[in-house]
């Protein structure tokens, strides 16, 4: 039986594969689980037995196809959730997040179907990324960020982060959501802060900010 731990570590690779590339290093799975690197490295060595990964020495792991599939089930009920949570509970933009973490790990089949029904089969979550479908099929996204917008361009927001909580309460202040159209009005590189207009009202964000939210190619 997979454990809620399991489960969170393969969701865990499997984002840090769509980020980054395979294989993920240990030290790089430790960090994104908030855990020691003994601790990754020993669920890295279990979920390689349960066949789930493979891991070479050096080199880091990389999902296997019933580790993909996992990761991406769990993927598909947390992402369902936080709309679920947002559209029909009033949950706020950034609690929504925490709440799906939990309730991911023990909804049914049925229950998932439900959701998705009630919801008029979506496509996306709250904060933009793609809600796998039942096959395991999943939309590419783009990879731009706001801080590499140029000066003078303009873009509309694709999706943002949505592991913060702090953050995600700063970027709906910002008006930073999904579908606003944003424009580079300047630069600071002395000070690392951008000058942003969203939907036509200026602001200053910082570039650690800017990277979170990733506008359309």
């Amino acid at each position: 039986m997979r454990s809620p731990s399991i489960e969170d570590y393969l969701k865990a690779l499997y984002k840090l594969e769509d980020d980054e590339g395979a294989p993920v290093s240990t030290g790089a799975l430790a960090e994104a689980m908030d855990v020691s690197s003994a601790s990754a490295s020993n669920m890295i060595k279990r979920l390689d037995e349960l066949e789930f990964l493979t891991y070479e020495a050096y080199e880091g792991a990389t999902l296997t196809d019933p580790g993909r599939t996992v990761a991406l089930e769990v993927l598909r009920h947390h992402r369902l959730l936080e709309l679920y949570l947002k559209e029909v509970m009033g949950f706020s933009w950034d609690e929504i997040h925490e709440e799906a973490e939990i309730l991911e790990h023990h909804i049914s089949e049925r229950f998932e179907d439900r959701i998705e029904e009630m919801l008029g089969h979506p496509e996306r979550d709250p904060h933009g990324h793609p809600i796998p479908a039942r096959d395991g099929s999943v939309d590419a996204l783009p990879t731009r960020s706001l801080a590499d917008l140029p000066e003078g361009d303009a873009a509309s927001i694709d999706h943002v982060a949505d592991e913060d909580g702090e953050l995600l309460d700063l970027l709906e202040q910002r008006g930073l959501l999904p579908g606003a159209t944003v424009e580079v009005a300047d630069t600071r590189p002395l000070d690392g802060l951008l000058v942003v207009a969203v939907d036509g009202t200026e602001q200053l964000i910082g570039r650690p900010v800017a990277k979170k939210v990733v506008v359309e190619a």
